[in-house]
C-alpha cells in the first residue's frame, strides 16, 4: 500500500505518472528526447537560426521591455538569450537538454557573448543555480509542451523569480494552428501531448490573469533573410507584473 501524498507536488508528480514516458518533454529525464532533437544543427527547424524572436526585439525597440537581469526559459541553441546579452541584459539562460547547452554556448563563445548557461529543469533547479528575481522572463516554445498540472508549477516559478514592474514574454502554439487543440483532460484519458498544446488568446489571459496583459497577438511572419525569426502559429504575449 503506497499513502506518499501530502503535499501539492506529491500530486504534481502522481500527474506526471499518467503519461507515457516517451510523452515527457517538461522534465529533467526529458534531456536525452531534446538531445536528440538537437543532434542533426543541419536540420530545416526554423528556430534552429541564431536569430531572435521579432517580437522580442519589437517590445525592446518599442521601449515595453528595458535592460535589466533576464531569464530565457527553455533556452534552446540560445538564439534570445545571446541577443539579450548583446544588449546588455544579464542573463541566465535554462534547457533540460545538454546539447542545446553545448550548441548555445558555441554560439556564445563565438560572439563572445556573456550568459549563464544552466542544464537542467527550471522547476527544480536550486537556489544556487537560480536565485532571485528578474526583470524579464522569457519563454519561446517551453511553456506549451507542459502538460495542463504543470501550470501550477509555471506560475509558482512566474511568482517566485519575477520582480515587481517586470515583464514577462511568451511565444507558444496558438489554436487552429501547429499544437493539439484538444481539451485538457484529453491529454490525460491518452497519456499524451500530441506534439504540444495549443492556447487561444482567452485561455492565456485566463492562465495569466494575475499579470496585466501589455500585447498579445500573432507572431509575425518573417522572410528567410530577414534578421529575426517570426512564424504565424506562434502567439507573442507580453506581461507586466504590478510594481
Amino acid at each position: 500500500m503506497n499513502r506518499t501524498i501530502r503535499t501539492m507536488e506529491d500530486v504534481l508528480q502522481l500527474l506526471d505518472t499518467l503519461f507515457d514516458s516517451q510523452a515527457d518533454r517538461w522534465t529533467a529525464d526529458a534531456g536525452s528526447w531534446w538531445d536528440g532533437f538537437y543532434g542533426d544543427r543541419s536540420k530545416p527547424v526554423p528556430f534552429f537560426v541564431a536569430k531572435p524572436d521579432e517580437n522580442l526585439v519589437s517590445y525592446l525597440d518599442r521601449g515595453l521591455v528595458t535592460v535589466g537581469r533576464a531569464l530565457d526559459l527553455g533556452c534552446g541553441p540560445g538564439r534570445n538569450a545571446l541577443y539579450l546579452a548583446s544588449l546588455g541584459f544579464d542573463v541566465d539562460a535554462v534547457d533540460l537538454s545538454p546539447a542545446a547547452i553545448a550548441w548555445a554556448r558555441e554560439r556564445a563563445h563565438e560572439t563572445a557573448a556573456d550568459v549563464r548557461f544552466v542544464c537542467g529543469d527550471a522547476f527544480t533547479l536550486s537556489g544556487t543555480e537560480l536565485s532571485g528575481t528578474y526583470d524579464l522572463i522569457y519563454d519561446s516554445g517551453c511553456f506549451h509542451h507542459l502538460p495542463p498540472h504543470r501550470r501550477v508549477s509555471y506560475l509558482a516559478l512566474l511568482e517566485r523569480h519575477l520582480a515587481p514592474g517586470g515583464r514577462f514574454g511568451l511565444a507558444c502554439f496558438a489554436d487552429g494552428g501547429v499544437g493539439s487543440d484538444l481539451p485538457d483532460a484529453e491529454f490525460y484519458r491518452q497519456g499524451g501531448l500530441a506534439g504540444g498544446l495549443a492556447y487561444t488568446a482567452e485561455s492565456l489571459r485566463r492562465i495569466f490573469c494575475d499579470l496585466t496583459e501589455i500585447e498579445l497577438r500573432r507572431m509575425r511572419d518573417e522572410p528567410p533573410g530577414s534578421p529575426c525569426f517570426g512564424e504565424p502559429f506562434l502567439w507573442a504575449a507580453l506581461f507586466g507584473r504590478d510594481g
